[in-house]
């Protein structure tokens, strides 16, 4: 026993801790978890049978007021995902808590307060696994003209820290000569038409499936034609088509032209036009049943603000039909034969019938 000045009767061992200052002897290392999963947080004090002892979450970061927990063996926030222990025998306390998710991320810290503008205090983190989410600061798509330079921007959020990849659709070769290409930023220094498109930017980490942004990459581009036959042939009263195929960005106005005449639809001439992507499209005239002064050259035209491009394709004359397009015009012809020969048949087999009645 021992006895203090006021003459007071007690245990020197309670006397010895009550002398000296508190201390923080263990407080749980990082904790890394998943979503779902349970965490025990545990701050073992010292000398502290007298204080107040808080669990408290802290936002290092940001002006937030820390939240207090519990105090002792107390709660002090009630949640069914919150529950307390206290192990006496070396004056521990552990915050359980169940059913982690993204929002209990963050510092904990275990307080001793001594006095009003005095505590001794002791931070862990609570790190939670999560699967990465791209940041709203990275490309969305773009518009460019050709030989411009690009630089597509890909950051995401996570833990651990995703490594982010670029690919294109279809796995198509990337500017740099690559398929798949790792880093934040990818950068095209002159881009050419064949490098619009769709292109992935991934983001992965290890915990679920990772992330994925599409991005649209739009050239703007001065049109090019194509044509499949630049010389086609026909006979006359036939129908012939001549064709052009356009790419161009943004899509362009198409006509044709003949003689420096532009062409549209009437009873000599159809015209069509079908676009197959934003980027290309075919264009066909029909020439309905040709006359000789159809004969020459046709020129299909195309401009947008880039610039503009044309294409000769010339129609001349052939003795036999060519098939396509005439071939319907065949099957009428052919009728149309038959018919006659089917008539002057008629006519002598009547004037051989008749000369056989007046033998």
């Amino acid at each position: 026993m021992y006895i203090t000045s006021s003459g007071t009767c007690t245990d020197r061992l309670d006397y010895v801790y009550s002398q000296r200052t508190p201390i923080i002897a263990h407080i749980t290392q990082k904790s890394i978890t998943d979503i779902g999963e349970t965490v025990n947080l545990t701050c073992t004090v010292f000398y502290a049978t007298e204080f107040s002892i808080l669990w408290v979450k802290v936002d290092k970061e940001r002006s937030i007021e820390p939240v207090i927990f519990s105090n002792r063996n107390s709660l002090i926030i009630k949640d069914s995902r919150l529950s307390l222990s206290q192990d006496k025998d070396i004056d521990s306390y552990t915050l359980q808590i169940n059913d982690i998710q993204e929002t209990d991320a963050g510092f904990y810290r275990c307080e001793v307060i001594l006095g009003i503008s005095n505590k001794i205090t002791a931070d862990t983190e609570l790190i939670v696994r999560r699967r990465p989410f791209i940041s709203d600061n990275s490309t969305r798509s773009l518009v460019v003209k050709v030989g411009q330079p690009v630089k597509l921007e890909c950051y995401a959020s996570g833990y651990p820290s995703p490594l982010i990849s670029w690919k294109r659709a279809n796995n198509a070769i990337l500017a740099n000569g690559v398929s798949i290409y790792r880093g934040n930023i990818l950068e095209i220094s002159a881009i050419t038409k064949e490098d619009r498109g769709t292109y992935y930017c991934v983001a992965e980490n290890g915990v679920g499936k990772g992330a994925r942004r599409n991005i649209a990459i739009e050239v703007e581009f001065s049109p090019v034609i194509t044509v499949p036959k630049p010389r086609l042939g026909q006979a006359l009263q036939y129908d012939m088509d001549l064709e052009c195929h356009v790419e161009a960005y943004p899509p362009p106005a198409v006509i044709w032209l003949n003689n420096g005449v532009q062409l549209s639809n009437n009873q000599h001439y159809r015209i069509s036009h079908f676009a197959t992507t934003d980027e290309t499209s075919d264009t066909t005239i029909r020439i309905i049943t040709i006359e000789n002064r159809q004969y020459g050259d046709y020129i299909c035209k195309a401009s947008n603000i880039l610039g503009t491009a044309e294409v000769t394709v010339t129609l001349y004359e052939t003795i036999i039909p060519v098939c396509p397009p005439a071939c319907g015009q065949l099957l009428s012809h052919s009728k149309n034969s038959a018919i006659k020969i089917s008539s002057v048949n008629v006519l002598i087999a009547s004037y051989l019938f008749f000369v056989y009645l007046n033998f």
